[in-house]
């Protein structure tokens, strides 16, 4: 007979929970968790893993890769997505879905070539602030798009986006 700790059945509960949403669940090496949707054919996917403290690190993978946060359980991880599918369900109502998903995934790349910038080359000063010049431009103007549009999605507060934002 198969004695189960309460760590394991917790994590097949939460595994069926999301199964339920629609998601396909792969487990890697029972550390790593690979949680798959598709959604009016948007593919949205993420992994969790757990860490050495037996919390949880959540991060979207697709529409575009996205470090979503730690949890100390399971539970959190699956509301967090439930609540993240949800968004996504109501944003893509939006006839404007497909053009935030490609500047999504162009600020995304936008990271990876800054990393490789500074990674791979000796970056000058004067640069490196000429480049945060720009990216702060960029958030005045989220934050000025922000200020006249119309909030649509009220179950949860934004994470990170506030009223006058900064780096």
């Amino acid at each position: 007979m198969t004695i189960m700790s309460s760590r394991l059945i917790r994590h097949e509960m939460c595994k069926e929970e999301l199964k339920r949403l629609g998601a396909r669940v792969l487990d890697i090496q029972g550390i790593m968790f690979y949680v798959k949707f598709k959604i009016n054919g948007t593919k949205i996917s993420y992994v969790y893993h757990l860490n050495k403290d037996n919390t949880f690190f959540l991060e979207r993978i697709k529409p575009y890769t996205c470090a979503i946060g730690d949890y100390d359980s399971e539970e959190d991880v699956v509301d967090t997505i439930r609540v993240d599918i949800k968004q996504f369900k109501n944003a893509m109502n939006s006839s404007n879905f497909e053009s935030f998903i490609e500047v999504d995934q162009h600020i995304s790349k936008l990271v990876r070539l800054f990393e490789d910038l500074y990674l791979y080359y000796n970056v000058s000063k004067e640069d490196i602030n000429q480049v945060n010049t720009e990216i702060n431009k960029v958030l005045e103007m989220i934050n000025d798009v922000q200020e006249k549009s119309e909030r649509v999605y009220f179950e949860k507060d934004p994470d990170v986006l506030c009223k006058n934002c900064k780096f």
